[in-house]
């Protein structure tokens, strides 16, 4: 049953806006120095012919979807070359409905099919089928050569933070159409089905998605702030003695304390190696006496799917419960220490949840697998938007249903991904606000959004501000924002 608020896409262009760290983020067993955001808008038509456009973005974290002896570049292409294709595909997907419809159907029907192709060797070896980029307007146009990816295909992951950039631009298209903000249209008033459509409750439990809809989960109203999580990288200097001399003289902090001084923070992220119980347990020590002696209330240890037995996990806190026992109160939650392909690593993780909370990151890719994940001991969701609006929402209903904990994680967002990221954290009731490091690693590169919204780039009092969000889809107030894009990579 259809709806005259309902919409079906007519168009899409993607940008690629490549951006600088000014400092290195050490990120698993790979140091990041640079990221490509991919922008995308996208044009909806209604069944009335009324039209409208939408805007998502997301940064294509190379090093988190995509772990790998494979060169950075090449992974780094292939992801570009998968939005061209997709840039092709939503332009011409002509289903028509509410955005979480379409966005679930695209996910389920369209993406996976997609991707095998792409990492085909067939796909880029059948004739008449060039693979130049100069002619982005082909579907030739859209794998790199085959013995770039042919030993490792990009991984699903991979392909939903593609495709997460249109997803976004989807929902906020929607709510532009139809001039609402987004976060009200997730209800019935909207959409044509329940959350029972999209979502089967655990075996066993009593919870039923029959006459549910996304809003009944929202905290509302939603907070104007949020407490701010920032991220200690494995590179980040933590005290004054640490500096060489060679950081970068920019007017940002550079040091933990500094930091904590300048921007109130009272949560802190600490990324650990996973494969170094020794330098793990060091650095915990470390922030955990910084911690102490500059009032952070919060801290939360993410291994970045690097340990492969829970042992590893357990003997660090409960080394750190005996010597350090502050440090260890202070752990909120532990974050995806294990393999993020839960499937092919089914490993119990009850021992570690039996100390800590236990939050899914990479491993969340949908309600599917956080339903798995609750079965083998995960007790808590760390939500991304780089997974797609519609999942992360989808996600989000399942795990509240059946008591999970929720986290919003940053992909440290730039520019309008921030907005979107921080309206599900708002919306979501997360265990402790919201993980943001953007203005840790380019603050420089938000400027012409932070005209606009000064609160939701700069953290003040351990905070961010979410009260400048205003208006019809993800309240971007883009009109307002000067900023000068580049051709675009695809236009279709």
């Amino acid at each position: 049953m259809s709806k005259p608020t309902d919409i079906h896409c007519t168009g899409a262009r993607l940008y690629f806006l490549p951006l600088i760290l000014r400092v290195p983020l050490k990120f698993g067993l790979e140091t990041v120095t640079s990221v490509t955001c991919a922008r995308v808008c996208l044009r909806v038509a209604s069944s009335k012919g009324q039209t409208a456009e939408g805007w998502g973005e997301t940064p294509l974290s190379v090093s988190w979807v995509w772990p790998s002896a494979v060169p950075y570049e090449t992974r780094h292409e292939a992801m570009k070359d998968f939005c061209i294709q997709l840039a092709e595909r939503w332009a011409k997907f002509d289903l028509t409905g509410h955005p979480i419809e379409i966005g679930h159907a695209f996910v389920q029907e369209c993406l996976p099919a997609l991707l095998k192709e792409f990492n085909s060797p067939r796909a880029s070896n059948e004739p008449g089928r060039s693979r130049s980029r100069k002619d982005p307007a082909s579907e030739s146009a859209l794998r790199p050569p085959p013995s770039a990816l042919d030993a490792e295909p990009m991984p699903w992951l991979g392909a939903l933070v593609c495709c997460s950039a249109f997803d976004l631009a989807l929902h906020d298209a929607y709510g532009n159409l139809n001039q609402v903000p987004v976060y009200q249209a997730y209800s019935a008033c909207f959409m044509n089905a329940d959350l029972a459509h999209f979502l089967k409750p655990a075996e066993g439990s009593r919870v039923s998605f029959a006459g549910q809809y996304p809003e009944q989960y929202f905290v509302q109203p939603p907070p104007n702030q949020l407490p701010a999580w920032h991220l200690i990288g494995g590179k980040d200097l933590l005290r004054v003695e640490e500096l060489s001399g060679s950081e970068p003289d920019d007017g940002y902090p550079v040091i933990l304390t500094d930091w904590i001084r300048r921007d109130g923070l009272t949560c802190l992220k600490v990324k650990l190696r996973g494969n170094d119980a020794a330098w793990d347990y060091q650095r915990l020590v470390e922030v955990g006496k910084i911690s102490l002696e500059h009032n952070v209330i919060w801290l939360t240890a993410d291994f970045n799917c690097t340990v492969t037995d829970p042992a590893y996990v357990n003997e660090m806190l409960d080394r750190l419960l005996v010597e350090h026992p502050r440090t260890y109160a202070m752990i909120l939650y532990v974050e995806q220490p294990f393999p993020y392909d839960l499937e092919h690593h089914q490993i119990d993780v009850h021992s570690v949840s039996a100390r800590k909370p236990l939050f899914m990151d990479e491993s969340a890719h949908d309600w599917q697998l956080v339903r798995l994940g609750r079965a083998l001991g995960w007790s808590g969701v760390a939500l991304k938007t780089c997974k797609t609006q519609t999942g992360a929402l989808l996600s989000l209903c399942w795990a509240k249903a059946h008591g999970m904990t929720l986290m919003v994680q940053d992909l440290t967002n730039p520019m309008l991904a921030q907005i979107p990221h921080a309206l599900l954290a708002a919306h979501a009731g997360t265990i402790m606000g919201v993980e943001t490091n953007a203005m840790q690693f380019y603050p420089e590169a938000s400027k012409p959004e932070a005209a606009v919204h000064p609160g939701l780039y700069q953290r003040r009092k351990g905070q961010i501000e979410l009260s400048t969000i205003a208006g019809s889809g993800f309240g971007y107030r883009l009109a307002e924002i000067k900023r000068a894009l580049p051709e675009p990579a695809a236009a279709r």
